[in-house]
């Protein structure tokens, strides 16, 4: 007999607090013009890996580590050794196998994957045979495209209403729903509250729902719509960053809740009793299960064994010596792709340094493009802009309205080709007009050209005092304040490729998934200004004279790299650029060369630019497929040791970082956003289902925010299967991050005090943290809680109480 739990609520509020947590145990997503990494278990950073299965499973039947068999092969190769597994038996807590001979004996036991508890349209889809989860899916999605659409639609729906009170407007007239077996829904919903905490509390009453059962039952729920979550969810992030608030995740909740009691009041005495039994389980605490603890012990000796690999690397000599005054110095963002093309740079003369730094290059702009009123946040997605910018000047006002006429009308032929009416027509009477289009389009024969808008600047402009402030802070996080190059390079990157709804997962995630030329630029023209110099002297930053600072952009597509030096034409500087330009392209050469080995179908070098023209290909590059590190520290550090394209490389002394400001940028910005995108990787490789697009070949792109997986249905977000798998093998080690950072172990600690929610990710291992020695190897690592152990050769030693800093 079922012991049924009593459904009183604690106070009138407490639904609408249920509702608040369940949506913000949801991760964003971005919308595909401005796509960002997004760490998918955001909402449960606040629990270890165990836990989180725990929940995910109960709630979507999803895996958080890989299957059994993926870590067994491992073991068996030698990939992971007996010492990584004593290693991750010993750090875990809780009931655990008994030594490393059972935990190899569980890796060869393969799970099947969990099952999710059943929602009411599951039950009802049980006794019924009609495909409700279906049949759900397909009709929000119809209205979801609808309402969310951001340009796409040539027909557009109505706005100006919540999302629940659109979709209300809309449900009362689609007889789908009864059609297919559910008589009475437009009337059920026309019947509904006017509020969608009124539905939830309705809804919570006649489906007998106890309030300990609410979190994960309404966590269920939204996971059941999918991307249109997510998507909601991103537009609650939007209103909190600008210091507002917005309902929509509740409302699509209450939206869900309605079909559910629809169906609930439909099959009723069929379902009633497996109901009971729901609830009972949702109102269960989340535990870890033995199984799930196993699991993630197995992830965990995966990554130590990853970790030794690194700190093998990190140990080799160093390679190269200081310069007095280099030739070239070039600031690349971290972008783990930097790090292929920037080694190959140095290779090239030992007078070309580089440098690593978070791609948005400090200037956190809303920016608009030339003869384009649409603000784009061209900073991480963590912050809110601080400045606004645009392409070019009143002085090309003309240019600027032409440009505008020639869009309008470029639109509106568009919109012709694409009409109701007016479709058909068209392809008759111009179809054969295209033909050869079709064929240069096939064949690839027309390459995109990097981004060439007029110069951006700052508008409204900063006084003097606010430009010299500025840079200076600029300049000391990049741990650049002498030493100057007679030619600095400030690189940002982005993507050349065509036919690809993800485009903008190419691009720079610091620059909010745009490309990163604009930002590098402003940055140029500050430091190039004259006041600006005096101000930085004035505090001690002295920019000699003869030194130019000139923007680029790295096409990681092709490895080609354009400098916008027009922007500041130097005659002094002519022999200099000529000089780069030449050591820019050979590098260029020897990254294609070093990517090619990892691409499916690549031939060789020159297979890349092919790839970025071709309208077929679904894996233009490997992106940031691979990330396992990031490493804050000076360049010679990692100078000339290969790290493969995996890491993170940001140019950090502390010497140099008076009161640790610096540190705590790094730590609380860059890092967390290099964690979003480890774990977006992580989330879409091991649970593709849930947290990956599917497949690129079934993409339809829905109301220019998303893509579906065929012709209808759910929004699906995260990185499609061919950015993680090359069809044979996956391209991407589902890794949790490690974070080396040379530094005082006892500032590292201060900064996580003083920030929670940056701490909780390395206290649940969502990351792992490491503080290098003065010879820059892997000497500690942060076990939790504010503590440090001692790294013994390749492994750790347990910590019995909190340790003295390092240095």
């Amino acid at each position: 007999m079922i012991n049924e739990i009593s459904p009183a609520w604690p106070a009138p509020h407490a639904v609408q607090a249920a509702m608040d947590r369940a949506g913000r145990a949801i991760p964003p997503a971005w919308p595909l013009a401005s796509s960002v990494a997004v760490n998918p278990f955001l909402g449960q950073a606040g629990e270890p890996l165990a836990m989180a299965g725990a929940r995910l499973a109960r709630i979507a039947g999803a895996r958080v580590t890989m299957p059994r068999r993926w870590y067994a092969e491992k073991i068996a190769a030698g990939v992971i050794s007996d010492a990584d597994l004593a290693a991750a038996l010993a750090a875990a807590a809780g009931p655990k196998p008994a030594d490393v001979a059972a935990l190899k004996a569980a890796a060869a036991v393969e799970m099947p994957p969990p099952s999710p508890l059943p929602s009411i349209a599951d039950l009802a889809s049980r006794i019924s045979g009609i495909d409700w989860p279906g049949i759900i899916a397909d009709r929000f999605g119809a209205w979801a495209g609808g309402y969310f659409d951001a340009g796409q639609a040539l027909w557009a729906a109505p706005k100006g209403k919540s999302a629940y009170a659109a979709w209300r407007a809309s449900a009362t007239h689609d007889i789908t729903p009864e059609i297919l077996g559910l008589p009475g829904f437009a009337r059920h919903v026309a019947e509904a509250p006017e509020t969608g905490l009124a539905v939830a509390a309705r809804a919570v009453d006649r489906l007998s729902l106890p309030a300990d059962a609410a979190d994960t039952y309404f966590h269920q729920m939204l996971m059941t719509l999918g991307g249109w979550a997510q998507y909601a969810r991103y537009k609650l992030w939007q209103a909190e960053l600008a210091g507002g608030a917005d309902e929509t995740i509740t409302d699509i909740l209450a939206i869900r809740l309605i079909w559910e009691e629809a169906l609930f009041l439909r099959y009723e005495a069929g379902i009633a009793d497996a109901w009971a039994s729901v609830r009972v389980a949702h109102a269960a605490p989340v535990a870890a299960t033995p199984e799930g603890s196993i699991d993630a012990i197995l992830q965990e000796a995966a990554e130590r064994a990853a970790q030794s690999q690194l700190a093998r690397r990190l140990a080799e000599p160093p390679q190269g010596a200081a310069l007095a005054r280099p030739a070239l110095q070039a600031a690349f963002c971290i972008d783990v792709r930097s790090e292929i093309f920037r080694r190959a740079l140095e290779g090239l003369n030992p007078r070309i340094q580089t440098m690593g730094f978070a791609g948005f290059f400090g200037l956190g702009t809303a920016h608009r493009r030339f003869a384009s009123d649409v603000e784009e946040r061209r900073l991480p997605v963590l912050l809110a802009p601080a400045l606004r910018s645009c392409a070019g000047g009143p002085d090309l006002h003309a240019k600027d309205q032409a440009a505008r006429f020639k869009a309008r009308a470029k639109r509106a032929w568009g919109r012709f080709k694409l009409a109701a009416v007016s479709s058909f027509a068209f392809v008759e009477a111009t179809g054969p007009v295209y033909a050869g289009k079709l064929l240069s389009d096939a064949l690839g024969l027309h390459a995109l050209p990097p981004p060439d808008e007029p110069p951006p600047r700052l508008d409204p402009a900063l006084d003097v005092t606010v430009k010299i402030n500025t840079a200076q802070a600029v300049l000391r996080a990049m741990s650049l304040t002498s030493g100057f190059a007679p030619l600095v390079l400030l690189v940002g990157h982005g993507a050349n490729v065509v036919n690809n709804p993800h485009a903008s997962a190419l691009h720079c995630g610091a620059c909010g998934g745009y490309s990163g030329e604009a930002n590098a630029r402003l940055l140029a023209a500050l430091l190039n200004d004259t006041q600006v110099r005096d101000g930085l002297a004035a505090n001690g930053i002295e920019i000699p004279a003869g030194t130019l600072f000139v923007a680029a952009l790295h096409l990681t597509t092709t490895d080609e790299v354009t400098l916008y030096d027009e922007d500041h034409p130097s005659a002094a500087h002519k022999a200099d650029l000529e000089q780069a330009k030449a050591w820019l392209a050979a590098a260029g050469k020897l990254a294609r060369a070093e990517r090619a080995l990892r691409l499916p179908r690549a031939a060789g070098a020159a297979a890349l630019h092919r790839r970025s023209r071709d309208w077929s290909e679904t894996r233009p590059e490997w992106a940031l497929a691979g990330c396992q590190a990031f490493i804050a520290a000076p360049r010679r550090r990692t100078a000339g040791k290969s790290l493969e394209g995996r890491a993170f490389l940001h140019d950090y002394d502390w010497k140099q970082d008076k009161g640790f400001g610096v540190l705590e940028l790094i730590m609380t910005a860059p890092i967390v956003v290099a964690s979003w995108i480890s774990l977006q990787y992580y989330g879409s490789t091991v649970a593709p289902d849930l947290f990956g697009s599917g497949n690129k070949l079934l993409h339809n792109v829905i109301g220019g925010i998303g893509v579906a997986e065929g012709n209808g249905g759910s929004l699906r977000a995260g990185l499609p299967w061919q950015s993680v798998h090359d069809g044979a093998r996956y391209a991407h080690d589902p890794l949790r991050l490690s974070v080396c950072i040379e530094a005082p172990r006892d500032a590292m600690s201060e900064i996580l005090g003083r920030h929670p929610e940056v701490r909780a990710l390395f206290d649940h291992g969502w990351m792992h943290l490491f503080a290098l020695d003065e010879a820059g190897q892997m000497a500690w690592r942060y076990a939790g809680d504010l503590h440090w152990t001692a790294m013994a050769g390749r492994h750790f030693v347990q910590p019995s109480a909190r340790l003295e800093p390092a240095v």
